[in-house]
């Protein structure tokens, strides 16, 4: 499929304007990493992640007054997803202890059990804040109650009345347990929280289940969705060992590359990497972005498509020197771009459009992954012409007036 036919445009006739697009991108990455710096996730300094879920829109203010106590080491508190989500996401320095289990509080969500101390001292500050009437008293948050403990407590209130026998409390703890599963489902599929008694109606539970809800639970004004602790010393080996997968595959390509082609082809392909992953990271920078290990996992994949786009072109080179023996090595690469050139837009649009609906669909989960995907296809595209080439040509010119 040719989407330009014929194309003979002259690339490196326009490589300093390229190079000038590059040196702008670099020192606008440099100049933002040098003065806002990186932010690393948790999986890198250590600490916590807290997501919280209102049911009216979040006042960060009021939240950030609750949160200023020293005890929480609160480094940053921000809305999440959507505005129309009513999420906010609390980082804290404080790294949590021992794992928690959604059945030993009553504060664990179900949902995403995290470590309990965190947990509980959010969950009690909050508490205190936005739902005063019912801090420290017996009713239990039924949205922020697990399925464990939901069934438990109703298997201890028994609504139904089927613990008369042995028999009928086997019966009594699979209803419990089915009843439990069905409110804790229907909560998470409405997004955390319950508004009303009145919704559960549509689960078609009994008149005395639905009495006993309202009797011993009431509906919190908020929900800790999840809690995620990595510990300073975690963080730190899991910096270190990101580190080094980067610069280990560096050293591996550049190798390859030696052995295929010659050692300048290598150093030309990982200075277009390095340019890569430098613009990249300055974008994050710029943007506010995180650093997080599945942003890691991106600027590898990004790594091995930059580098894969070009060997194509410089496979394309090794070929043209063979019968362009009296050419000079800028028209050799010349041509060897054009002749690839419709295949790298194939390659290159198919990637972007995958790597866009990603980051369009994906949700927060994969923002940084598809955000990294995005900026680094169009960048690596962009080197293969504007860094590697122009590199490998300067070689080439060189060696001959060494020659010479």
């Amino acid at each position: 499929m040719e989407i330009v036919k014929n194309p003979n445009f002259d690339w490196l006739g326009k490589k300093f304007v390229f190079l000038g697009v590059s040196f702008v991108l670099v020192a606008g990455g440099a100049i933002s990493l040098l003065t806002s710096g990186l932010g690393l996730s948790v999986d890198f300094t250590g600490g916590s992640l807290v997501f919280v879920k209102f049911q009216e829109t979040p006042d960060l203010e009021r939240i950030r007054s609750v949160m200023s106590a020293e005890q929480f080491r609160t480094q940053g508190i921000s809305r999440f997803d959507e505005p129309s989500a009513n999420q906010v996401q609390i980082r804290m320095g404080l790294a949590g202890g021992d794992q928690a289990n959604d059945d030993s509080a009553e504060q664990g969500s179900g949902e995403s059990a995290g470590p309990g101390d965190v947990r509980r001292l959010v969950y009690g500050a909050l508490q205190q804040e936005f739902d005063p009437d019912h801090a420290g008293s017996d009713k239990s948050d039924l949205n922020q109650v697990g399925r464990g403990v939901l069934s438990a407590k109703l298997l201890q209130l028994d609504p139904d009345s089927l613990g008369a026998t042995v028999e009928e409390g086997q019966d009594a703890r699979l209803r419990s347990e089915g009843l439990a599963e069905q409110i804790v489902e229907y909560r998470t599929q409405n997004g955390g929280l319950i508004q009303e008694f009145s919704e559960l109606a549509d689960l078609e539970l009994p008149p005395a289940v639905m009495e006993t809800l309202q009797e011993e639970f009431y509906l919190g004004s908020f929900n800790l969705r999840s809690v995620e602790s990595v510990g300073p010393q975690v963080g730190g080996e899991l910096r270190e060992r990101a580190r080094t997968a980067v610069i280990a595959s560096l050293i591996g390509m550049l190798i390859y590359i030696w052995f295929r082609f010659q050692l300048i082809y290598g150093i030309a392909a990982i200075a277009a990497l390095f340019h890569d992953v430098f613009i990249t990271l300055g974008i994050f920078s710029l943007s506010g972005k995180e650093l997080s290990l599945t942003v890691v996992a991106a600027l590898l994949t990004l790594v091995g498509y930059s580098l894969n786009d070009t060997i194509v072109v410089f496979d394309r080179v090794r070929e043209n020197l063979n019968q362009m023996r009296r050419k000079p090595m800028s028209e050799v690469i010349n041509a060897s771009i054009n002749q690839t050139l419709n295949r790298t837009i194939l390659t290159s649009a198919t990637f972007f459009m995958a790597a866009l609906a990603l980051y369009l669909l994906g949700g927060e989960a994969l923002d940084g992954f598809s955000f990294t995907l995005v900026i680094g296809v169009l960048v690596g595209t962009f080197s293969s012409v504007a860094i590697a080439s122009p590199i490998v040509v300067w070689w080439g010119q060189s060696a001959a007036q060494r020659r010479k």
